[in-house]
């Protein structure tokens, strides 16, 4: 089992070799030759994409549980003078994917020592988590098709929480979220007689106006926020006939996110047949609610209690997204937040940088939760 100061090392140099999101092919080969030594009873590379699996098998037939942890990195330039910093210009760990990578690492470790009496554990190190596609293309991989768990958990670290301390919920833990594109196409004509054109103009300022104020109409909690909006050129003689409005939709629920959907979808093709336009949609970043079962819940509760870790159960989901929840739509589980400190830069923020007081914590909180599951004979 390695000790900290060895998975520190291990955490800060998957650091220095951060990859975008379906870029991920080096540090799946890095991380499957750190794999390969704890002999893994079988080791699939290549799921849904620079996806790997590594599986530990136990003695007895039993459930399938999978701890789940992302590869990829973010298109943002790392500040900060760290010795580790990221050796790759406009790409930085800067949400923790690389101490999340380790701690189930270290949780390899665990098993190669402690194999399970029972069922088998799944360790996923997963692609393409921050663009919405990788959760999705794991699971309707037919690789991954044998694997499918009936039990999955995943942790994310959380800025401006108390270091080391847990949070979580039953029910939604994280929001569902979708990007929209709205385009509006009608005629362009000269400047001097914009009668002649068909403007997107009434539209682009009614959708601007009224997509805003789409959540005072829904008794779940819902968001948008408007992210841009662009209409024509810098041409004074052309009165442009092509609009682009962009938003981000948000909920608490898939249920609401459906609906909330539908409406804006709505209100945008009413402002375009109003004004004489063609409406066209584009969806991206499409995020699920991530929603913890209520025995998921209870194995993370159960687990911080027995290591004495503090577990605070959350009023309200947290805003941001997280694509784990193609998971826990068909399994038994939970997400996590492990505290990363009061006063610590925030997620996404170009001098981020993953907290390495977490990685036992978050690994004696997998490794626990697999003793309850799986059961694991007591270490030497």
């Amino acid at each position: 089992m390695s000790d900290l100061s060895n998975l520190r090392r291990i955490r800060q140099d998957l650091h220095r070799y951060p990859e975008l999101s379906g870029h991920e092919h080096e540090t799946a080969d890095w991380v499957r030759r750190l794999l390969e030594p704890l002999n893994p009873d079988a080791i699939v590379s290549g799921v849904g994409g620079a996806g790997l699996l590594a599986v530990f098998n136990g003695r007895q037939t039993g459930p399938t549980t999978l701890i789940r942890c992302e590869l990829d990195a973010l298109p943002i330039t790392e500040t900060g003078e760290r010795r580790y910093r990221s050796t790759r210009e406009g790409c930085a760990h800067a949400c923790g994917h690389d101490g999340h990578m380790t701690i189930v690492i270290g949780v390899a470790e665990i098993l190669q020592a402690q194999r399970p009496h029972t069922g088998r554990v799944i360790l996923l190190f997963q692609p393409a988590e921050e663009d919405g596609h990788g959760a999705r293309r794991v699971f309707n991989d037919d690789a991954f098709a044998p694997f499918k768990p009936d039990y999955a958990f995943a942790l994310h670290n959380v800025p401006g929480l108390p270091l080391g301390e847990v949070f979580t919920r039953p029910g939604p833990f994280n929001c569902a979220s979708r990007g929209l594109i709205i385009r509006l196409t009608g005629k362009t004509s000269h400047a001097a007689h914009p009668e002649d054109g068909v403007s997107p103009a009434p539209a682009l300022a009614q959708l601007m106006a009224a997509l805003p104020g789409l959540p005072a109409t829904f008794d779940a909690t819902v968001w948008v926020t408007l992210v841009h909006a662009r209409m024509g050129e810098k041409a004074f003689g052309t009165a442009p006939g092509e609009a682009v409005l962009m938003a981000t939709l948000r909920s608490e629920t898939n249920e609401a996110m459906t609906a909330l959907s539908d409406k804006a979808c709505a209100l945008a093709r009413e402002a375009a047949d109003n004004a004489g336009l063609a409406v066209a949609f584009e969806w991206e970043d499409d995020f699920l609610a991530s929603v913890n079962s209520e025995s998921g819940f209870e194995a993370v509760a159960n687990a911080c209690r027995e290591i004495g870790l503090p577990c605070h159960r959350m009023p309200d989901a947290f805003r941001w997204s997280e694509d784990f929840g193609v998971f826990t739509l068909h399994a038994e589980g939970a997400m996590l937040g492990l505290g990363a400190g009061n006063i610590h830069p925030q997620l996404h923020n170009p001098d981020y940088d993953f907290p390495d007081e977490l990685i036992p914590a978050g690994r004696e909180i997998f490794v626990t939760i697999i003793r309850q599951i799986n059961g694991l004979p007591l270490a030497n």
